[in-house]
């Protein structure tokens, strides 16, 4: 199995944890990210994981030499995903299958969804756009792996949603993932003009109540993506 883009190795420890007898191969282009997943995985204390440091355009590997590959919130981050996907490709032997998941800021609806909480949403995806990326990228996965060269594409798109009556959805979900991914770009919003302090602020309140309120509700829907290497 190869992970292209493993980052901090969570989703590592768990492709090894639940395919304890795969040889697995992960990298990511980010030497830090690679040490940090390197303690995961001897934290772990998982076997059959090999993590390196490199460029998914020039990666050290001979040509169909792998018979799955995993990515996982990567190609939202490239200016060019079906040239990553079509690199990747060449490493996939013929009949292996590639595994895709990405999410879809465009996907994403609150309750109570004020003017400065979508404000603040809106800017993420126009962040992302800025650095040459796609927040929006899960509803394309078909288009852009078919695009790539791979057959028997197939999408399924897995919703998470978060209201009172699921506390731990809201904490996790909302509380710790949505909301401080949000406020990771508070830097570049301002410096750009995009919000002022203020409203900025206000808006980052206002997320918080949709992970914590007694009304506050979060939707938000990610793509799953099977597809294969032709024969």
């Amino acid at each position: 199995v190869l992970e292209a883009g493993c980052g901090v190795g969570a989703q590592t420890v768990t492709i090894a944890t639940q395919s304890p007898g795969a040889r697995i191969v992960s990298f990511d282009i980010a030497r830090n990210s690679v040490t940090d997943a390197a303690h995961r995985v001897r934290t772990a204390e998982l076997q059959g994981v090999r993590l390196i440091n490199c460029d998914l355009f020039a990666a050290p590997f001979e040509p169909e030499s792998f018979d799955y590959v995993f990515v996982s919130y990567l190609l939202e981050h490239l200016p060019e995903p079906v040239g990553a996907l079509t690199s990747l490709s060449t490493l996939l032997r013929p009949g292996g299958a590639v595994l895709v998941v990405e999410g879809d800021h465009g996907s994403c609806y609150f309750h109570p969804s004020t003017p400065e909480a979508v404000r603040a949403w809106q800017c993420l995806i126009q962040v992302q756009a800025a650095l040459g990326g796609d927040s929006q990228i899960g509803r394309t996965l078909h288009p852009l792996l078919t695009a790539a060269g791979f057959k028997d594409v197939r999408v399924s798109p897995r919703m998470v949603y978060a209201d009172s009556s699921r506390p731990r959805v809201q904490d996790e979900f909302v509380m710790h993932t949505i909301v401080p991914m949000v406020e990771g770009i508070r830097e570049q919003v301002l410096a750009g003009g995009l919000m002022s302090s203020t409203e900025w602020d206000t808006g980052i309140g206002d997320l918080k109540a949709t992970g914590c309120a007694p009304d506050g509700t979060f939707c938000y829907t990610f793509f799953k993506a099977w597809a294969k290497k032709p024969t």
